[in-house]
């Protein structure tokens, strides 16, 4: 086949959806298939792909570090005639994936829709929430995945959503895989260390771990409120978060006020690349978050051997199970003991880590383009146009 992937995020960006994006692109083409991307332009890009066509695109005004196309080429349209696309997967409701709606009429070709982003948590990014209200949020994508011939929604929580939206298009679940031999394999000691010394964290640390957008929508404040008490059970307990975001002033601020500053400690973006060793220096990943839905890190880190403890959410209610593949909790507060529990009962989190594994052995990157090329086939097989 010949796909169209449209994208508002890619490589190097790095987040959830572009690093799905990135994996099914490479095991698409190595099931044979030719894979074209479409995205926004990036300053940081200076090689050009072949494969990859990037429209002009200037910063969101109201976040900065996503962009949005604000020129549709004709000529690209034109260009895509000579691909003879068979079919156009958009993995956005936006600039890039209206881009893709556009294709798809004038190539007269059927669109698959991936729904990553719950909207009505990410309101408060415009005009502070003043400007678009949830329910408006809702009906943009209900209009947007009824457009679509088919959506995929990672998990039921985001397909349950979508119903309760109004969406009416058939709506199949495939959750997005990651590489687990990436993380599963060990990593090298002397790397891990090297991380460790540039991070400011002793060998015998208790390094607990957020990995992912420093956001309001993330909850990290929820794991920060809760550091006078962990400290309290492990002194020498330090939270590493990883990422960047618009809300790290404001996480800084708060670990002032609390007078924990120096127990936690903000890295910054890392490199895709080398993801897996911020896991591995870990004893347990935690989040409060309640907007995902992919939850991918929740993957990578199972994989990667550490405990999981995670705030009860319809995303992860297929993933992890209380106490026997990882932690859920409900209020904050239990956040203390049962960091606390894992780390002085080493026989139960090594039970923990094998049901993990266990849990996530059918969450590989091939078996996730394996269903999304499925369902290709199906669209096109049964397409009236």
């Amino acid at each position: 086949m010949n796909i169209g992937i449209f994208t508002d995020t890619y490589y190097p960006h790095v987040n959830g959806v572009a690093t799905s994006i990135k994996m099914l692109e490479e095991q698409l083409r190595k099931r044979g298939h030719n894979v074209y991307i479409f995205t926004t332009s990036n300053p940081l890009v200076k090689e050009p792909n072949s494969n990859v066509f990037r429209l002009p695109s200037m910063p969101f005004v109201f976040l900065p570090t996503y962009r949005i196309a604000f020129f549709y080429s004709p000529k690209l349209l034109f260009k895509m005639k000579k691909f003879n696309l068979d079919i156009i997967h958009t993995q956005t409701e936006f600039s890039i994936g209206i881009f893709g709606k556009i294709a798809s009429e004038f190539l007269k070709i059927p669109v698959v829709h991936t729904y990553h982003t719950m909207y009505e948590d990410y309101v408060h990014y415009i005009a502070k929430g003043h400007l678009i209200s949830p329910k408006m949020a809702q009906r943009f994508s209900r209009i947007f995945c009824n457009r679509a011939k088919i959506v995929i929604a990672p998990t039921q929580k985001t397909k349950d959503s979508l119903l309760n939206y109004g969406v009416k298009r058939p709506i199949e679940i495939v959750p997005t895989g990651i590489t687990l031999e990436k993380f599963l394999k060990d990593a090298d000691n002397n790397q891990i260390s090297a991380i460790k010394n540039e991070l400011h964290i002793n060998q015998n640390d208790f390094v607990i771990l957020f990995l992912g957008r420093v956001a309001k929508e993330k909850s990290i404040d929820v794991l920060i409120s809760q550091m006078p008490d962990i400290l309290n059970k492990i002194s020498n307990a330090k939270l590493l978060i990883v990422g960047d975001g618009p809300y790290v002033n404001v996480l800084k601020n708060l670990a002032d006020e609390l007078k924990v500053s120096n127990s936690i400690i903000f890295s910054g973006q890392v490199a895709w690349e080398n993801i897996n060793l911020y896991y591995k220096l870990a004893d347990v990943f935690v989040t409060a978050s309640t907007s995902e839905t992919q939850g991918l890190t929740y993957i990578e880190a199972m994989a990667s051997k550490i405990p999981v403890i995670a705030k009860n959410d319809g995303s992860i209610k297929n993933l992890i199970e209380d106490k026997k593949n990882g932690y859920v909790f409900d209020n904050p507060n239990e956040l203390p003991n049962i960091i606390a529990k894992i780390k002085n009962n080493p026989d139960e989190k090594l039970k923990i880590i094998d049901c993990a594994i266990d849990k996530i052995k059918d969450l590989s990157a091939e078996k996730f383009a394996e269903s999304v090329e499925k369902i290709y086939l199906s669209l096109i097989k049964h397409d009236v146009r």
